[in-house]
């Protein structure tokens, strides 16, 4: 089974998704029914929402800035993921427990926690609290946390692509990628097989423009920022 897209106009999610218009959006995750997150809108405004948390186990990689990866991170938190962000560089990350809150006595929300990168016990994933693993470990991650459950899903997060990264990419449900210099392109091209006209459009995407690739799955899309989002994350942006 496929990850896939959903817009009002194709009905091709996984699971039923919440939708709502861009203009609407303004909370920190404008995010829907049981695992559907909003990654965006099409070329006609419309909402885009991604299948990312699932009954099956699910692998996403992100080719890109470390914006879009904390944006769907905390999207991930507003449907009530328990997040585990395993990192190298744990201070850029400080932002999604910030946004999780407190509990009522005053201790940091146990949704949101921030590891090594070495292995470590994980929340049991289930439909009512699914879990969204979040490998930040450059572009060839060890493959830490592999999802091995429904209701599990592991976000690889690679700054650039690397010839080394090829069997996690070939892996993966849905990859989301931003603009890649030609050299990593032409790489892209040779690991998913894309024709040239979708490889010059990698190139050429805008610091808010973002690429979905799966099977039968290749969606240009906007990103779109809450202004409680712009609050923690600053501007959309490529880079980190």
């Amino acid at each position: 089974m496929s990850l896939r897209l959903r817009d009002p106009g194709r009905n091709t999610g996984v699971a039923p998704e919440f939708v709502v218009d861009p203009a609407l959006l303004d909370a920190i995750s404008p995010s829907g029914d049981r695992g559907g997150i909003v990654v965006g809108s099409g070329l006609k405004g419309e909402p885009l929402t991604i299948s990312a948390l699932r009954a099956a186990p699910t692998r996403i990689v992100l080719v890109g800035g470390l914006y879009l990866a904390r944006q769907v991170a905390l999207r991930a938190v507003a449907v009530g993921a328990w997040v585990t962000i395993a990192t190298g560089r744990p201070a850029a990350w400080q932002v999604l427990p910030k946004a999780a809150g407190n509990q009522p006595n005053g201790q940091p929300s146990p949704l949101v926690t921030i590891r090594r990168l070495s292995p470590v016990e994980l929340p049991r994933p289930s439909e009512d609290a699914p879990l969204l693993v979040v490998t930040d470990g450059g572009p060839t991650p060890q493959d830490l946390f592999p999802p091995r459950s429904p209701w599990h899903t592991t976000m690889y997060v690679l700054p650039y692509l690397h010839p080394q990264a090829t069997t996690i990419a070939n892996a993966a449900d849905v990859v989301l990628m931003q603009r890649l210099p030609v050299g990593q392109a032409e790489l892209a091209a040779r690991i998913w097989r894309l024709p040239p006209q979708m490889m010059r459009q990698l190139t050429t995407l805008k610091d808010d423009q973002v690429v979905a690739l799966g099977q039968n799955l290749w969606r240009p899309l906007r990103l779109v920022t809450t202004p409680k989002e712009q609050q923690l994350l600053g501007p959309v942006r490529r880079g980190d």
